[in-house]
């Protein structure tokens, strides 16, 4: 079950202007993604919005979200 061909270059082209507005983000994703995320590793996530406190939250990553990664991942292919 893959993504139609029309979706795909509509997301390749809404992914370009992701990276072009915010080029760090993309490069640490890419660069940990190719380290790999093991079961164990914590992810942090903190949000500012204008005139509010920070908010943060973060997750240990588990066996189960390994699993469910890699089967989205197959699902795309």
């Amino acid at each position: 079950m893959g993504m139609n061909p029309a979706d795909m270059f509509k997301a390749a082209g809404l992914f370009r202007r992701f990276q072009n507005n915010h080029p760090k983000v993309v490069q640490f994703i890419q660069l940990q993604q190719g380290r790999g995320v093991p079961e164990g590793t914590v992810i942090e996530m903190t949000i500012q919005r204008p005139g509010e406190e920070m908010q943060v939250t973060n997750m240990r990553v588990l066996a189960d979200d390994i699993e469910i990664l890699n089967e989205i991942r197959q699902m795309k292919q």
